[in-house]
Parts: C-alpha cells; structure tokens; sequence
C-alpha cells in the first residue's frame, strides 16, 4: 500500500513500541520504518565479527526475519534495540562457529598490518585512513570474545551500561570492569592516539541495505509462507 508522504511522516514520529503496534494490527507497510532506523545498528554489530559485508548483509537479513516473525513475542521488558540485539548477537555466534579459519587469517593479516604499519605513512589520507580502519578492527579481534562484546556495544553501538549487561546477562560491575579491560588491551595494540569513534569506518553506504529487498524476504516473504 502507497502512503502519502503526509502519512508516512506521522509514522515516522512512532515509538518502537507504537511502531510494533502498527505492524501487529495489520499495517505490514511500516516495518519498513524499523529496518530503516535499525539497519546501522545491526551492521556495527556484524561488522564487529570480521564478516565480510556480504555476511553481514546476510545475517541482517535473516536478523529481520527473525524479528518479524517473532515480533507478537516481544513483552517489552527489554527495549525493542536490546532485543534485537540479542537477536543478531546469536545470529553472529552461530555463524561465527562455522568460521574455523578466522584465527590463522586474523594472524596472517596481523603480520601484514605490522609490516605495512612500518612503512612510511605520507601517503595521500585516504589510503592512511584505510590502513588505519583495518589496523583498529583487526585490534578489536584480537581481544577476547567477551571483552569485544562488551566493546562493541557500549563504545561504538552507544548503548549504556545497564542495556550492555542486560543484553549480555551480567552485571554493571561485569560490563564497567570488561570496558576496562579492552580499552586497556587496545591501547596496548594499537596506542592511545585514536579516538573511539574512528574505531571501525562504517560508513552511511555499507550499513543501508536496501529496504525493499528486506521487505521482500521478511514480510511479504513470510506471508507467503
């Protein structure tokens, strides 16, 4: 169904919760709204595995699925971000049970980065800029599951301490002290000159998977089911 652009700005004003209630009811259209406002979010967190894009793009596609197949199960004594957090997190894990190969990969690329990091950097800032996202993400791999966990979700996905350990099942004391922990590990890496939000270069272009095909495989391809 076509929205007037009158209507389809209403709907943007929706809560989450508002929004679920508008899908629940019969208004398929507005899932749309929910993977467009979540399509960033859940690609920080793939990206944060090592998956290529292609991966991730794939994991956010069956992460929506999930979502909108089981979005009458949702009760809302989490937000509807920690939840579909959770989601892609287990998303992430099973996938990433498949990937064998990650650690001789993750140590031949180390030993790549450190030859190229040896290497004078006056080069044009764009290529520096590339080297440095990959030397950083490549860093972030290399400490411990849960500590990046922990990373991930607090210092580059902007949630608080309370949704992290929620979301994680731990404690705040768990959350604030692995915090704590990487940084340090990551300062050991790769310096204290890089700020957190240089991180990972995700960029508008790689976390903006494209909405009709969501809407293809989620709603219209469950309701087809």
């Amino acid at each position: 169904m076509d929205l007037t652009e009158n209507v389809w700005n209403d709907h943007l004003k929706l809560t989450d919760e508002e929004t679920i209630q508008e899908i629940l009811a019969g208004n398929l259209h507005v899932f749309e709204i929910l993977i467009r406002r979540y399509n960033p979010f859940l690609y920080k967190i793939g990206k944060s595995y090592h998956f290529s894009q292609q991966d991730v793009e794939d994991l956010m596609q069956d992460c929506y699925l999930n979502i909108y197949k089981n979005l009458a199960k949702f009760e809302e004594r989490s937000t509807f971000k920690t939840w579909i957090a959770k989601i892609m997190l287990h998303l992430c894990y099973q996938k990433k049970q498949n990937f064998k190969r990650l650690k001789n990969t993750i140590s031949e690329e180390k030993t790549y980065l450190k030859a190229k990091r040896n290497q004078s950097f006056s080069q044009d800032g764009a290529l520096v800029h590339k080297e440095l996202g990959i030397i950083i993400e490549t860093a972030i791999q290399g400490i411990p599951i849960n500590l990046r966990n922990v990373f991930v979700l607090r210092e580059i996905n902007g949630l608080n301490t309370q949704e992290t350990a929620n979301l994680l099942q731990i404690t705040e004391s768990n959350v604030k002290v692995r915090l704590s922990r990487a940084k340090q590990m990551l300062r050991q890496k790769i310096g204290e000159n890089y700020l957190p939000e240089e991180l990972v270069d995700f960029h508008d272009a790689c976390c903006s998977l494209p909405v009709e095909m969501i809407m293809q495989k989620t709603v219209r391809g469950a309701n087809n089911e």
